[in-house]
């Protein structure tokens, strides 16, 4: 299992508290954010990183190299800020053909297994599978909304006491789905306000699954704070 890891960002509103380094890199439990999460994939199953970067690219590139533990890591590099959406079409050159793949937001962790999440996909003939997890933080993450047999039918689902399901920012893609959008998506593009919204309107094969587990977004100063609660430390990694 290969993954695409989108670190490219330039972390604005954590700058704040990690001025200067790029949001991946920015220290949790005494090690990076990115290693935490590289570890968790690792362990699960994923055999290949590919590292979307852009900002401060050099900076990452020199703190991970090109192996973590057993798996290779190769990078794919924005010359100009791609965004999420950008920075996955940009990558998927680097993917191995014939097999699905991965695509993890790289400021987000989200402990959902990597098991579950393939065996949902082979099962319903899934494209694009993702995680989701509930939140009452409904002013922040749009609510996805799914049918009785689990498949996407909104990306803006109305909460339900308070509470939603929503993007945890895993997915499993299926070789050759983006191949058709790929030209018609140029530059900065969002991967959640753009290509997502252009499945969905396809008609893509887009199916969810809900996990109650860890799950932290660094992408603000606080909640950035609260991952030292949800992540190991060091000695416990």
């Amino acid at each position: 299992m290969q993954a695409i890891i989108l670190a490219g960002g330039k972390g604005m509103r954590l700058r704040a508290a990690v001025p200067d380094l790029p949001k991946p890199l920015a220290p949790v439990n005494g090690r990076p954010f990115l290693e935490h999460q590289m570890s968790y994939w690792l362990a699960q199953g994923v055999n290949r990183f590919i590292l979307s970067v852009g900002y401060k690219a050099e900076m990452i590139i020199n703190r991970i190299g090109r192996r973590f533990g057993d798996a290779p890591v190769d990078y794919s590099i924005e010359e100009l800020p791609l965004g999420t959406g950008g920075g996955l079409l940009h990558a998927l050159h680097q993917l191995k053909p014939d097999e699905p793949f991965l695509v993890l937001n790289g400021d987000t962790f989200f402990d959902l297994p990597l098991a579950d999440l393939q065996r949902l996909h082979a099962m319903k003939h899934s494209s694009w599978s993702l995680g989701l997890f509930p939140t009452k933080d409904s002013s922040r993450y749009l609510g996805m909304e799914l049918d009785r047999e689990g498949r996407l039918i909104s990306l803006d689902a109305p909460s339900a006491q308070g509470e939603v399901w929503a993007n945890g920012g895993v997915y499993m893609i299926s070789q050759g789905l983006l191949n058709p959008i790929a030209e018609k998506f140029k530059g900065e593009v969002s991967l959640e306000r753009e290509i997502l919204p252009a499945l969905l309107a396809s008609r893509s094969a887009i199916y969810g699954i809900r996990h109650n587990g860890r799950f932290i977004d660094i992408g603000i100063p606080a909640d950035y704070q609260r991952a030292a609660d949800v992540l190991p430390s060091r000695n416990n990694a």
